[in-house]
């Protein structure tokens, strides 16, 4: 089939090509109608959501979220002028789109703090902070501004207002993609042979993107989905089409025509590109067991990127491999010519060289790089997860400066206040006054008011103010208490029912899930990825040893984003990793790093077929493929690393995290630990039980 499918692609260069500009252009048209992005983080079955669901039973009219209008004035915001100036600002935000109703600061004493300086007005939306159209929160912002001047300061707080702290990404991406193709022409020597992998996976990427954007009409995406869609697949794009280009090339050394390169590459290397996309495939394909909201789009639109670029690399590469493959034929020829004129070693002489080195003392290495990878890994341990908000926005940000204001004037807590749901049989009141009362005595409670009535006289709400903020511990801390000790109490006493709901918990509640199914979902990928591994090695311990250091690789990623991101190192803003973060880099790197582990191990295999040697299997198989692997790690590590760039806290995390993965993978875990257990297994390597080996299918993953 990948001789078939490379020889027709080449043979029919230019109808494969057309036929991809005609799927790019007609899927982009499709999607000119542009995007319906939303998440969903509905949690059921958790106690935040049981909160959230009680109150919107309990309401006849159904409203969105809010944003607050933050006012800062040094001589006070009760001052007749002032206050005439921020009624005529609240008019005019009441009268814009997606606004249905405003209360004043005025209408509320509690809204304005002891010193008078400092106050907020809520603006109630028709529409969740998700879903609010961009453009519209910026004409509140600017309604808002106008009222700025004389010693006043208006900012805009609120979940919305945070996607203008955002900002637009993609020079981070163009970054990555220049420093690939510098990587890249460094290898080939030509342009428009380093050029090559980087269209395939252009066009893979973009038509991908344009099926999403037209998916998210019908499906629940959430709009950080195309980053992480370009993040994955220019890296796996790129990495397919060289190592695909890379054996075309040494096939033309071989004194193969370009039409007989082409085939044997795809029939080769394509295969390894295939079972490595598919490991790809499958871990992402586990998130979907998790069952967490959008996070199921994400990783459906992932995956099927890693396809469509497995596509563009089995049909696409070969076909711009016949239109430049004459040329490539000569301008390699030529430099062959002059590498033996000029009598330089032969190609991979170097890491056969190194891999003669570490198989001496295989025992050696393979204790300094567990060493290595496990040190960087040790702070994964202390791994906090939840949500980050506006305290870590830009500082000069007007979310930023919102938060800063509101816990200025009302305390740390104030951001992120616990709403405590009260139910009771006989009506909510004596029941909500009796835990407001005690919330008032609890430690790590700086004040709860209420209770704040419902449409239903069974239902009312106590909103409690912690005294931390809502990243501290101490906040994780109080929600755990008040749901173990003091609600449970108040239970017993008043026979009313007490949810703990609001942004907080449900961080809290999110982090929780995420642990509960960590397992399922991490036996589900490992699982399958042995099997796929056993299939295509007939081996047992090949997949064991994968497995175990794919784990490596993901905790050192772990460690590496708990020191900069949760602990602040570097001057980052210090904060919690995103909930969803680690099953996410999980997915991710285990299917690449399995990705480098087939590049390698398939060509060991080769090898040992060949030879019978387990010696000359690792350093010949090490020499064909360590320049491969240096170089398509080197694009992933620049690729993920541009995302350090992105104006986005959870990408940054999300590509740092991922460029120290494939650093470690490629340099300590392919380069010294794979050789060196390689070397001490020996012949083992290869052992497969008779019954397994009865059962399994056979699959020949090189063709030579």
């Amino acid at each position: 089939m990948f001789a078939r499918t490379a020889r027709f692609a080449h043979r029919r260069r230019w109808l494969a090509l057309t036929l991809w500009v005609v799927v790019l252009v007609g899927v982009w048209g499709a999607a000119s109608g542009g995007d319906d992005y939303r998440e969903n983080y509905t949690l059921p079955g958790t106690e935040s959501q049981a909160a959230s669901d009680l109150l919107d039973r309990s309401s006849e009219t159904k409203t969105g979220d809010s944003l607050q209008v933050v006012l800062h004035d040094k001589d006070g915001l009760r001052e007749p002028a002032v206050q005439d100036r921020v009624d005529k600002m609240l008019a005019e935000v009441a009268k814009l789109p997606k606004v249905t109703q405003v209360r004043s600061l005025y209408e509320d004493k509690a809204a304005i703090s002891a010193d008078g300086r400092i106050g907020y007005a809520t603006v109630v939306l028709d529409v969740t902070s998700a879903n609010m159209p961009r453009g519209d929160t910026e004409r509140i912002l600017d309604a808002v501004k106008t009222v700025e001047g004389q010693g006043l300061q208006a900012e805009l707080g609120g979940g919305a207002a945070r996607k203008l702290a955002a900002g637009e990404g993609g020079m981070g991406e163009m970054i990555g993609l220049v420093f690939a193709l510098v990587i890249l022409v460094f290898m080939f020597g030509t342009l428009i042979a380093a050029g090559l992998p980087i269209i395939t996976a252009l066009f893979a990427v973009g038509s991908t993107l344009a099926v999403i954007v037209v998916a998210s009409h019908f499906v629940t995406i959430a709009d950080y989905t195309p980053y992480v869609m370009m993040l994955v697949g220019l890296g796996v794009g790129i990495d397919y089409a060289l190592l695909i280009f890379a054996r075309f090339r040494s096939e033309l050394a071989r004194g193969e025509s370009h039409e007989d390169a082409t085939v044997k590459a795809l029939d080769s290397a394509g295969r390894t590109a295939f079972f490595a996309g598919s490991t790809v495939i499958l871990a992402l394909l586990g998130l979907v067991a998790l069952g967490l909201g959008s996070l199921q789009g994400m990783a459906l639109s992932v995956a099927l990127t890693v396809l469509v670029t497995l596509l563009a690399s089995l049909t696409l590469l070969p076909a711009l491999l016949g239109i430049f493959g004459k040329r490539f034929a000569r301008q390699f020829a030529a430099r062959d010519a002059k590498r033996a004129a000029k009598r330089r070693p032969a190609a991979g002489t170097g890491w056969r060289a190194f891999a003669t080195r570490v198989q001496r003392k295989p025992l050696a290495v393979l204790i300094a790089g567990l060493v290595v990878t496990c040190a960087l890994a040790f702070p994964a341990l202390s791994l906090r997860l939840g949500f980050t908000d506006a305290g870590n926005d830009k500082p000069d940000s007007t979310s930023r400066q919102a938060y800063d204001l509101l816990s200025q004037g009302f305390g740390p807590g104030f951001n992120g206040p616990l709403y405590v749901v009260v139910e009771g049989e006989n009506g909510a009141g004596k029941p909500a006054a009796a835990i407001a009362k005690t919330l008032n005595g609890t430690k790590g409670v700086a004040a709860a008011t209420g209770p704040l009535p419902t449409d239903d006289a069974n239902v009312a709400t106590v909103m409690t103010f912690p005294t931390s903020s809502p990243q501290d511990e101490g906040t994780s801390d109080l929600v755990d208490r008040l749901r173990d000790d003091v609600l449970p109490r108040a239970a017993e006493e008043t026979g009313a029912r007490y949810l703990v709901g609001g942004a907080t918990a449900a961080s809290e509640d999110y982090s929780a899930k995420v642990a509960d199914r960590m397992p399922v979902f991490m036996a589900i990928v490992v699982g399958l990825s042995l099997v796929l591994l056993m299939v295509v090695f007939r081996s047992v311990l090949i997949p064991l040893k994968a497995a175990l250091l794919n784990l490596l690789s993901i905790g050192a990623a772990l460690g590496a984003i708990s020191l900069v991101f949760q602990h602040g190192m570097f001057g980052v803003e210090p904060g919690p990793i995103e909930a969803y973060l680690p099953v996410v880099i999980f997915a991710i790197v285990f299917g690449l790093s399995m990705d480098y582990e087939i590049f390698l191990v398939s060509r060991i295999q080769e090898e040992w077929q060949r030879a019978k040697d387990p010696t000359v299997a690792v350093r010949e198989g090490l020499g064909h493929t360590g320049s491969v692997i240096i170089a398509a790690g080197a694009i992933m590590v620049v690729v993920f690393g541009s995302f350090m760039l992105s104006p986005e806290r959870m990408l940054q995390q999300l590509g740092f995290g991922m460029a120290v993965a494939i650093f470690v993978d490629v340099l300590v875990i392919r380069c010294l630990i794979v050789p060196a257990v390689m070397q001490l297994l020996g012949k083992r390597a290869w052992w497969l039980p008779a019954p397994l080996a009865k059962v399994l299918p056979r699959v020949d993953l090189e063709k030579h």
